[in-house]
């Protein structure tokens, strides 16, 4: 559990680093203003902001999913880690359900996490220089909760168990597949590129499988930025959306959200996986040393490793 958590840690901070400024460009697009939209796209977006708000407008909002990756990649790859040694068979739907039950319980960290990030991201919006309601995204929370308590930090619970729930259970299985499929064993000198492909593929999948839930979400807690509520709920944002952008309103932000879903999950998933094999081999070797007379064991593979489950 312990390498698990340290392992979330080095994986996530990495991933989101790598994938922040594409996240903040998907939240815009997401929640313009249809009638006055002020990007044409994610090219025009990326190319707004950094004109308008610098280059840092693209990292707004870092500090809450940096805040949270403790949490939930300790949460995510524990439980998903105890779950299939609960479950006992490596079986597919193993897989699914165990990912599915890590992605269902770190919501509880997540969502406000994201409120507070999306919040973030919308501050300031086109303007270079601006007064900020937030100085921080603790600051945001800290608001959020003087004024609307407990339930206020967690707006958008329900769309962020509709979203996470399924797309972790697609999450683990795609990498699960994948690394089979390929064959990612350390003896692989191609293993690395093995193992980045199949993270980032199974980024991909994850969010082709709950964009639309995605969608939703960031609309539900981006409302009432500025003091205008917009939606009553989940059903009501969901019609309002559809009456005035059609269906192709839960694509909004697809692409930038699929430029940054391939590099963040090949650098998550392949960071934590070479983290968890170098510090079980270390830690085996430690043993043998300490315990010169007993039997040798067999290497330990890591546990976001497939073929170990």
């Amino acid at each position: 559990m312990a390498l698990d958590f340290a392992a979330g840690c080095v994986g996530g901070a990495a991933g989101v680093l790598v994938g922040h400024p594409f996240d903040t460009v998907k939240v815009r697009l997401q929640v313009q203003n249809v009638d006055k939209p002020l990007y044409r796209g994610t090219y025009h977006c990326f190319q707004s902001i950094i004109r308008q708000e610098s280059m840092l407008g693209l990292y707004k909002g870092i500090g809450s999913p940096m805040m949270g990756l403790t949490f939930i990649n300790a949460i995510v790859f524990g439980v998903q880690g105890n779950a299939m040694h609960k479950l006992g068979r490596d079986t597919p739907l193993n897989q699914f359900l165990a990912g599915a039950s890590a992605g269902a319980i770190q919501c509880v960290i997540c969502c406000p996490m994201e409120l507070a990030k999306t919040r973030m991201q919308m501050q300031g919006t086109g303007e270079k220089k601006s007064k900020k309601m937030y100085k921080n995204s603790l600051d945001c929370l800290v608001r959020i909760y003087k004024k609307e308590g407990i339930r206020g930090i967690n707006h958008g619970m329900m769309t962020t168990l509709i979203r996470e729930t399924p797309g972790f259970g697609v999450y683990f299985l795609t990498y699960d597949v994948l690394t089979r499929s390929l064959g990612c064993e350390p003896e692989d000198p191609y293993m690395i590129p093995k193992l980045l492909f199949a993270g980032g593929m199974s980024g991909v999948t994850c969010w082709l499988s709950t964009y639309p839930a995605d969608v939703i979400k960031s609309r539900l807690q981006a409302d009432g930025v500025g003091g205008v509520n917009q939606y009553n709920g989940i059903m009501d944002c969901i019609r309002q959306s559809l009456k005035k952008e059609g269906w192709r309103v839960f694509t909004c932000g697809l692409t930038s959200t699929l430029l940054r879903a391939f590099p963040v999950n090949a650098t998550t998933f392949a960071t934590v996986t070479l983290f968890l094999m170098y510090m079980r081999d270390r830690e085996e070797c430690s043993i043998q040393d300490s315990e010169p007379q007993s039997v040798q064991l067999q290497p330990l593979q890591p546990q976001t490793q497939p073929s170990s489950m």
